[in-house]
C-alpha cells in the first residue's frame, strides 16, 4: 500500500484536530490580528504553533504506544494530576462550547439575513441539531463528514488568500498609527491569540480519545503512521492561521476598523472582507463557507468535551460504571448542550468576556498540562525506543519556558501598572 493510501486510512484524530481548531483561534482571533496589528502578529502565532507541537504530539504518542487515552495516564501519574485537569475541563465546560456556538448563530443570522430573530433561539436549534447528529451518528459521521468541509475550506481560503494578495493592501488612513502591543490591551490581546493557538493545550486529549474511538473499527496504525496523520492536520491548522492573518492584514490594516464584539456584526464584517476583494458574487459562497467552519468546530468541541467529561468522572469515581456504556455518551452530550445555551442565553450576543476568559485560563495552564503529558511519555509506559527524541523534549522545555514567562509577565503588568 502507498503512503498516501496509508496516510488517507489512518486520516481521522489529526483532521477531527484540524477541524476543531480553524474555529476562533483562526476565524475571529488570527483575522483580528492582522486586522488590528499587521505583519508583526506573525510571529506569535508561529512561535505558538512551533511551541505547542509537543504537548499534542504526546497524546497521540502516549496513546498509540500503550492503548490507553492521556486522562488514564494523567491519573498513572497520580490523582493529583486528574483532579487538576479535571478542574480545567470544568472551566472549559463553561466556556468555549458557549463562545463558540455564539459565533456560529451570528453566522446563521448574516448567512440567512434574518436579524429579527434572536441569536439564543438560532443558538438553542444548533444545540439540538448537533446533539442529534453526535448521539446518532457518532465517531464514523463526524470523521467522514469533516474530510469534505476541511478540504473545501482549505480550497476556499487558498484561493481567497492568494486574490487578496494579488489585488493588495487596502490604503491606509491619513496619519496611521500603528496600535502598541506591549500595554495592558495589547498582552490581554496576546494571551488569547496565544491561549487558543492552535487551539487549547488541554485538548491534547481530546485527540487521545478520538485515536481510542477510531481503532474500535479499525486496526491501529503504527507509531510513526499516526504521528504522521496528526502532522498533517497539524501543518493544515498552522499555515490556515497565517492565511487568516494575511486577509486580516490586507483588508482591514491601516483603515482603523475595529471588529465587533458582537456575534451578528462580527460574522457580517467577517462575510464583507472577503466579497470585498473577490466580489459580490462570492459572497453567499463565503458565507457558507465561515458558517461551515464554525459548525464543524461546534461538532468536534461538542464530542470531544462530552467523551472527556465522562472519561474525567468513570476514573474518579469508579463506582458509577460509565466506562462501555452507550447511553452516557448521550446524556453527556445533551447536558453540555443544556449547559452552554444557558451559558449563552446569560451572556447573549455579547462573545467577547467568554472569548477572553477562556483563552485566559487556557494559557495560564498550557505550561503545566505541556508538563503533565511530557511526564506522561517519559514514563515507565513507554518503551525507551517510542519516547520523544532529545530535541523534542528540549522544544518542549522550551516551550514550557516560553509560555510561563509571558503569564508572568501578563500578572506583572495587571498588579504594577
Amino acid at each position: 500500500m502507498s503512503k498516501l493510501k496509508i496516510l488517507l486510512k489512518n486520516l481521522g484524530p489529526g483532521l477531527l484536530f484540524a477541524s476543531m481548531a480553524i474555529g476562533t483561534s483562526h476565524l475571529v482571533l488570527s483575522t483580528k490580528a492582522g486586522a488590528q496589528y499587521g505583519w508583526l502578529m506573525a510571529i506569535p502565532i508561529i512561535l505558538a504553533n512551533i511551541f505547542k507541537y509537543p504537548f499534542f504530539e504526546f497524546g497521540v504518542r502516549y496513546t498509540n504506544v500503550t492503548g490507553k487515552t492521556l486522562i488514564e495516564g494523567y491519573l498513572n501519574r497520580g490523582k493529583g494530576y486528574l483532579w487538576f485537569y479535571g478542574l480545567i475541563t470544568l472551566v472549559t465546560i463553561f466556556t468555549i462550547l458557549a463562545a463558540l456556538y455564539t459565533v456560529t448563530a451570528g453566522l446563521f443570522i448574516n448567512l440567512f439575513q434574518i436579524p429579527e430573530v434572536y441569536i439564543n433561539y438560532i443558538s438553542l436549534a444548533l444545540f439540538a441539531f448537533i446533539s442529534l447528529l453526535l448521539i446518532i451518528g457518532k465517531y464514523k459521521f463526524m470523521e467522514v463528514s469533516l474530510k469534505f468541509v476541511v478540504t473545501v475550506l482549505f480550497l476556499a481560503l487558498l484561493i481567497t488568500t492568494v486574490v487578496v494578495i494579488f489585488k493588495g493592501p487596502v490604503d491606509k488612513v491619513p496619519n496611521f498609527t500603528p496600535p502598541q502591543i506591549f500595554n495592558n490591551m495589547g498582552i490581554l490581546f496576546l494571551i488569547s491569540l496565544m491561549g487558543w493557538m492552535p487551539t487549547t493545550v488541554e485538548a491534547s486529549s481530546w485527540v487521545s480519545l478520538w485515536s481510542v474511538e477510531k481503532w474500535k473499527t479499525q486496526p491501529k496504525p503504527s507509531l510513526r503512521e499516526s504521528l504522521q496523520e496528526f502532522k498533517v492536520g497539524y501543518f493544515t491548522t498552522s499555515l490556515l492561521a497565517l492565511f487568516f492573518l494575511t486577509i486580516g492584514c490586507m483588508t482591514l490594516y491601516g483603515t482603523n476598523t475595529a471588529l465587533s464584539g458582537n456575534a451578528v456584526t462580527f460574522a457580517d464584517q467577517i462575510v464583507q472582507l472577503f466579497t470585498t476583494h473577490i466580489g459580490p458574487w462570492a459572497y453567499i459562497l463565503i458565507a457558507i463557507a465561515a458558517f461551515a467552519t464554525m459548525f464543524s468546530t461546534c461538532m468536534t468541541a461538542h464530542d470531544a468535551l462530552a467523551r472527556v467529561s465522562i472519561d474525567i468522572t468513570g476514573l474518579l469515581f469508579s463506582d458509577l460504571k460509565l466506562s462501555g456504556n452507550k447511553q452516557i455518551f448521550a446524556v453527556g452530550v445533551l447536558l453540555l448542550a443544556c449547559i452552554n445555551f444557558t451559558v449563552v442565553s446569560v451572556f447573549k450576543s455579547n462573545m467577547g468576556q467568554l472569548v477572553a476568559l477562556a483563552t485566559f485560563v487556557s494559557f495560564v495552564v498550557a505550561p503545566i498540562v505541556g508538563y503533565m503529558n511530557l511526564k506522561n511519555v517519559m514514563s515507565e509506559e513507554i518503551p525507551i525506543a517510542d519516547r520523544p527524541k532529545k530535541p523534542l523534549q528540549i522544544l518542549t522545555y522550551l516551550g514550557i519556558l516560553f509560555l510561563s514567562l509571558f503569564s508572568i509577565y501578563y500578572f506583572w503588568i495587571v498588579i504594577f501598572e
